[in-house]
């Protein structure tokens, strides 16, 4: 557990000597205060419609989704194999799979850190609605977003393993992304076991289906644990297959 701590401290803070970073944290906080903003003026123009956390939240899903994860992830490996230091890490006492971990979890804290700080908003909200904004919905909205986002960036670590360019890397996790986003849709115009499937491999049916509601299912909570265990299996698996070539 020592070496998984490491290598995530030290990737933790790598993002912090990055410029795209900080230009991701600009966009994702500037994109939603302005929608926060637009949600606002529009009621206290109407005097009928209540921001609701469900939109609001709804905006961080998109930055994070399709911007943030695959810009990220795709140096997390490819860029220690594109620069030759992933063969000094193996020459280490560092197993496959807590590099892989490692390197999940120093991204993953990175984006709690921004997930955390968009709190602000729902607080704002909270003492501009009366009587207050639902606690539980909020519960339920953050820890779907949180898992979501442990899943995405798990399979984009994953991603990032199988090329020794950050760039095509960056491009395969975005479509691996846009797949998983849009998979459940063959669903609504198939029946039976396909349409199942389908179904389940979807997402979007995973948070929208329970999280966004207020919900948080024991069934979507194992799928997004599950997604996240594979995608690091795999990714570890990877790793060893370079290890012994």
């Amino acid at each position: 557990m020592s070496n998984i701590w490491t290598i995530a401290i030290k990737e933790y803070k790598s993002f912090f000597h990055s410029a795209i970073a900080y230009v991701i944290g600009v966009v994702v906080f500037l994109s939603l205060g302005i929608y926060f903003w637009v949600l606002l003026s529009y009621s206290i123009q109407t005097q009928a419609y209540v921001p609701e956390m469900q939109v609001l939240l709804d905006w961080i899903i998109f930055p994070l989704f399709f911007i943030s994860v695959p810009v990220l992830t795709m140096r997390t490996i490819s860029d220690e194999n594109r620069t030759g230091t992933l063969e000094l890490i193996l020459t280490a006492p560092v197993r496959d799979w807590e590099l892989v971990v490692g390197k999940w979890l120093g991204t993953y804290m990175f984006f709690l850190s921004i997930i955390a700080l968009t709190w602000i908003y729902p607080l704002m909200l909270n003492f501009i609605v009366d009587p207050g904004i639902d606690q539980s919905m909020l519960i339920a909205l953050y820890t779907g977003i949180s898992l979501l986002t442990a899943a995405i960036t798990a399979v984009g670590v994953f991603v990032s393993s199988l090329f020794k360019n950050p760039v095509p890397a960056m491009l395969a996790s975005l479509g691996m992304m846009i797949l998983l986003w849009i998979i459940g849709a063959p669903g609504n115009y198939t029946s039976g076991f396909v349409s199942e499937l389908f179904k389940y491999l979807s997402i979007t049916g995973h948070y929208y289906g329970s999280f966004y509601n207020g919900v948080i299912d024991l069934k979507d909570v194992i799928y997004f644990i599950s997604l996240t265990i594979l995608a690091l299996f795999l990714g570890s698996r990877v790793i060893e297959a370079r290890r012994w070539k």
